[in-house]
């Protein structure tokens, strides 16, 4: 049986890691938007609810809750300045059929990786399927479409979703997370290859 002190040991470095690795997606995301801010279109980062990322997340205590209390996958988009208006430290992105946003979104664990993942592409043709008070713009959308994720995401080489709400098309690309490691892989790996799919017409 293992001992106490060999339990506290463990369980303090399982949270030192899950922090540190939660930090260095922080840092990454950060540059992304740093790079994207300087390209023509003067991307800036959405903000459904400030300077935050978007995730399913949950504190129920029901089993299948808890396994959301970890933070394993979440999302951020960018957008040209000129395309979102800023507003007490939100943007608000209207939705309609020539928006079009990058979008990050990072695996950390899930059953259908071996190994955590970023996909980073672009998300178009978004549009309401009634046309209903909810939602007002693309950043009411984000936690939906993370909700709905298996289903969204079900061919990332060719997003094409539709449901009560709304409907959109796109294209991700994946790569291992841990090979995106210096600046150089931001930009090859997920900037370039992010900006050619945005710009295509």
């Amino acid at each position: 049986m293992t001992d106490r002190s060999e339990v506290i040991n463990q369980t303090n470095l399982a949270f030192d890691f899950i922090q540190k690795l939660y930090i260095e997606v922080s840092y990454l995301v950060k540059e992304v938007a740093g790079i994207l801010r300087e390209e023509d279109e003067r991307f800036i980062i959405g903000r459904p609810a400030g300077y935050s990322i978007t995730t399913r997340s949950s504190t129920g205590l029901e089993p299948a809750n808890v396994k959301l209390w970890v933070l394993r996958k979440f999302a951020v988009f960018f957008v040209p300045e000129d395309v979102t208006n800023q507003e007490r430290g939100q943007t608000k992105t209207t939705i309609d059929k020539d928006l079009r946003v990058l979008y990050l979104r990072i695996l950390l664990n899930d059953k259908t990786i071996k190994e955590p993942v970023i996909y980073s592409g672009v998300l178009r043709s978004i549009e309401k399927t009634r046309q209903v008070k909810w939602p007002e713009k693309f950043e009411h959308i984000m936690g939906h479409i993370e909700y709905n994720d298996d289903k969204v995401f079900k061919d990332t080489e060719k997003v094409n979703y539709k449901d009560a709400y709304i409907e959109l098309q796109g294209e991700l690309i994946k790569n291992n997370l841990f090979e995106i490691n210096d600046s150089e892989a931001i930009l090859n790996r997920l900037i370039k290859p992010s900006l050619e799919l945005y710009r295509k017409r």
